[in-house]
């Protein structure tokens, strides 16, 4: 069965850290590539984070490269993204993202979580 949960969202100041995590099936985590995305309230859905196709590499968005960390353990088939120093301008709901191809353009994606909230006060 192909599922993905994310957790670790939530309520933090400007500057602080949170980790979010997405763990997925035996069977997504293997056959798919786990991407990270985000949506703010009136805006479009947009890409974080995501490995490469063997897994060894990272990419980010521009937004977040030095402040936020995407890895992956594979023992408990879960991708992590952790995030620090944290802006208002990262409020918005993070989502994990599985796809057959790797990509940073979410209508390619057919595999989504339910997301996370992450709200970052001023």
């Amino acid at each position: 069965q192909v599922q993905l949960v994310e957790s670790g969202g939530g309520l933090v100041q400007a500057g602080g850290s949170l980790r979010l995590s997405c763990a997925a099936s035996r069977y997504t985590f293997s056959n798919y590539i786990l991407t990270w995305f985000r949506q703010a309230p009136g805006k479009e859905r947009e890409f974080v984070a995501r490995f490469g196709r063997t897994g060894s590499n990272t990419y980010y968005a521009d937004s977040v490269k030095g402040r936020f960390t995407i890895s992956r353990n594979n023992a408990v088939n879960t991708v992590y993204l952790q995030m620090n120093s944290l802006k208002p301008e990262d409020t918005a709901v993070y989502y994990c993202a599985a796809s057959l191809f790797p990509s940073s353009q979410p209508g390619q994606f057919p595999i989504w979580g339910q997301g996370t909230q992450v709200t970052v006060s001023s």
